[in-house]
């Protein structure tokens, strides 16, 4: 066995500390240090908390440096997009993440559309617009609905799937016209709307390979049966019902494997976790909606939780350049995550909210397969408090989609022992989708 290393994760959010619990399973992981965590994560067995922000990125790599560590992981996709992953490499530390020029791929939508269109990854028809007239004469001319993506990083919140083209003229003002996002929205993607059934697809990449997590399905919109704006993610399950195995080879060969070789054509080696958003078309088959440059969250914590493999190895591997042989395994069994929003989110959230149900002072299993992750909380004297939009994602694994989803929902409630809070809201609806 290599020898034990000491490990600086960095985020705070729910995917952190999926990722803090699985990387703290592994026998090689001395000592895991998180900058900024959460009281969740600090709850795990060997993590030390690190007062940083994720974008403090000079002294993050002191930091990585002083400590002596032996692997670097990024989970956010700001960090990423502005090179942090260049800065800890230039300093001789093993990283896993792209470099911010690999990072882009998820940094402006407008390049990576362009990239699927040269490598000739199938995407949705587009154009790229900074101007509010020659935006709606291209949505005019269109057939059907047009989707509208601000080309820079928006929390998961710059896209407006219109379902007509005065909803898509509407957003294009808001976004060019009014500064909805700022700089992020000062251009933007105009997209045909595709129809189907969307699935995420995470892959750890070496820059030359690609090995395939486990799949899942997200929910984005913040109501039951779809309804309501767009979010970060209110739940997630695992496997997808609608992928084969042949279904797969196909998205690791007419997707994945040309995008990667793209970008390493381009000298931007892609080193990380790719993840793809995609739609399940009938007619045309798997289509990307969206790349994004880091763990999914919340697919992540479906993920992992099935994963039987070590994932430090994987992570080391893919820093390296040189991935494991083979791929990783996942359990046969279920996994569904539901999220536990804050009131008024995802507008803006009320923070502060005291959190009752908690085990302990963060996270603890309330069994061997059922988890709290912490997504946006914090610790205010002795209790556990709301400090985000999305705060926590009750987390189950069972036999069957059936069993996962019975366990996640019976921890969550304003009974004697549940978890809750003033003002919660969440969906009732997660992982029904997979039964159909």
């Amino acid at each position: 066995m290599k020898a034990p290393v000491k490990i600086l994760l960095i985020g705070s959010g729910g995917r952190e500390h999926a990722l803090a619990w699985k990387l703290g399973q592994s026998a090689r992981c001395a000592e895991l240090i998180v900058a900024p965590g959460n009281p969740g994560i600090a709850s795990l067995p060997k993590v030390r908390l690190a007062a940083l922000a994720p974008d403090d990125t000079d002294r993050l790599v002191a930091l990585a440096r002083a400590e002596s560590v032996g692997l670097v992981v990024c989970g956010p996709e700001g960090p990423l997009a502005a090179g942090l992953g260049d800065a800890m490499r230039a300093a001789g530390l093993a990283f896993f993440g792209p470099s911010g020029a690999a990072a882009e791929i998820e940094g402006s939508k407008a390049f990576a559309k362009r990239l699927m269109a040269d490598a000739g990854v199938p995407t949705a028809a587009f154009g790229v617009f900074e101007d509010v007239a020659a935006a709606e004469r291209f949505i005019d001319a269109q057939p059907g609905p047009v989707v509208v993506k601000a080309d820079g990083l928006c929390a998961g919140k710059g896209v407006v799937v219109a379902s007509t083209k005065a909803e898509s003229k509407a957003a294009v003002r808001r976004m060019l016209g009014e500064g909805e996002f700022g700089a992020a929205g000062a251009r933007v993607v105009l997209e045909e709307r595709l129809f189907g059934r969307e699935v995420s697809m995470m892959a750890l990449c070496d820059g030359t390979r690609v090995a395939l997590l486990a799949s899942a399905e997200d929910h984005k919109a913040v109501f039951d049966g779809d309804r309501g704006p767009n979010t970060g993610g209110m739940g997630t399950y695992s496997p997808s019902s609608l992928l084969t195995p042949a279904s797969t080879r196909d998205i690791v060969e007419r997707i994945f494997a040309p995008t990667v070789a793209a970008l390493a054509g381009m000298g931007r080696p892609f080193r990380g976790l790719l993840y793809g958003g995609l739609m399940l078309t009938p007619d045309r088959g798997p289509m990307v909606i969206e790349w994004n440059c880091r763990f999914g969250d919340p697919e992540t914590q479906v993920v992992l939780v099935r994963m039987e493999d070590d994932l430090l190895p994987w992570l080391e591997g893919a820093a390296a350049g040189e991935l494991p042989a083979g791929e990783p395994r996942f359990t046969a069994e279920a996994a569904v995550c539901v999220v536990l929003a804050a009131a008024d989110y995802p507008g803006k959230p009320r923070l502060g909210d005291p959190i009752a149900g908690l085990s302990g002072p963060g996270a603890a299993p309330a069994d061997d397969a059922r988890w709290v992750f912490h997504a946006g909380t914090r610790s205010d004297g002795g209790r556990v408090v709301t400090a985000g939009g999305r705060v926590l994602g009750i987390t189950a694994r069972g036999r069957d989609l059936h069993a996962s989803r019975a366990k996640a929902y019976d921890a969550i409630g304003s009974d004697a022992g549940r978890i809750g809070f003033s003002g919660m809201h969440f969906r009732t609806d997660i992982g029904m989708r997979g039964d159909a």
